[in-house]
């Protein structure tokens, strides 16, 4: 069963072909990094423009590339949430009219089950019940995944998520855009014990992500080194950092992890690409005799193999939508209202 997938929540214009929910025929992505590079961030505007210009040539290098015609489709899956409306809305309403005009049925595909679904690719034996730490530029959530439709949120975040903490620290830190990746690789070589930040944790709620106060933190840390003539060291202040915000997601896996009947850990999500996260967690994984997953580098971030692959899944559940279908900024990873 091949499934196109449309991908436009953010930042990328993107779409591939899929063969029951694991091969990827095509994978084309169109990103706009330099167009927002000046802005220091993503332009919502200018995004959904950029999404408008390159929509119908990035669809049809996929089916190009996949030596497809929309015919040989057997379904369209597109994201519908969550992500920027304006984005969300042009792919939504490019894969509407696709749908109409070729009679392949549409199905709606969340975002972060998309992320999730990047590992179906990268590894063709992995199946559910499995743990999830999804860490994206926008999202941090911790999902027990019962099936491939059937998700339960077990801890979240509170306030920021843990890409958004790092993007802000690489921004403070003079950094160019996109920040975690940036961050990432000056980090490197830098002393991870150099600083010291707070440890956050959610009262009465062990298992919440809570990261404010981290990124409020570094802005201090910054601010006051400036104020007093102070010299940055950034390699060091960025390993301190991601060294923080590494140990909060793992302090918080470990103990989701102690309460499912499952030894498989999964990553997902643009933060999933980071160095430290995966090195730490590959030892906390071989100590507690966890098998853990990652996503390939090339699917971390924004794609539409990932939406293919859970569009698949979506579409043997049943799930279909019509022209009545819109874009949502905000929804729940267990909600499926479209």
């Amino acid at each position: 069963m091949r499934i196109l997938g449309i991908e436009s929540s953010c930042d990328e214009t993107a779409a591939a072909v899929v063969e029951d929910g694991r091969k990827i025929l095509s994978n084309v992505v169109s990103t706009q990094i330099e167009k927002h590079k000046i802005f220091g961030g993503v332009v919502p505007e200018i995004a959904s423009r950029l999404h408008t210009e390159s929509i119908s040539y990035v669809v049809n290098e996929a089916l190009e590339k996949a030596q497809l015609k929309i015919s040989d489709i057997d379904a369209i899956a597109v994201t519908y949430t969550p992500g920027l409306i304006g984005a969300l809305l042009v792919g939504v309403n490019y894969a509407k009219g696709l749908s109409l005009s070729s009679g392949v049925p549409l199905v709606p595909v969340h975002h972060l089950r998309s992320h999730i679904a990047s590992n179906y690719i990268t590894h063709p034996e992995l199946e559910p019940p499995f743990m999830c730490l999804v860490v994206s530029g926008g999202n941090t959530l911790l999902v027990k995944v019962d099936g491939y439709t059937d998700f339960e949120i077990i801890g979240r975040t509170r306030d920021d998520a843990a890409g958004e903490a790092l993007d802000k620290a690489a921004r403070t830190m003079g950094l160019p855009y996109p920040g975690g990746v940036n961050l990432d690789k000056i980090s490197q070589n830098g002393d991870d014990k150099a600083y010291s930040f707070p440890k956050p944790r959610v009262d009465a709620s062990p298992l919440d992500f809570s990261f404010s106060g981290l990124k409020t933190s570094v802005i201090n840390t910054v601010h006051n080194a400036e104020q007093k003539g102070e010299t940055i060291i950034r390699e060091n202040l960025g390993a301190s950092f991601i060294n923080t915000v590494v140990t909060s997601l793992i302090d918080n896996t470990e103990k989701a992890m102690q309460t499912v009947d499952t030894n498989k850990l999964v990553l997902a999500g643009g933060v999933s690409a980071n160095s430290v996260l995966r090195r730490r967690m590959d030892e906390t994984a071989k100590k507690h005799g966890w098998r853990i997953y990652y996503p390939e580098l090339s699917l971390c971030g924004d794609n539409a193999a990932m939406v293919a692959s859970q569009g698949y899944y979506e579409f043997i559940s049943g799930k279909r939508a019509d022209m009545s279908l819109n874009a949502y900024a905000t929804m729940n990873i267990t909600e499926a209202n479209y």
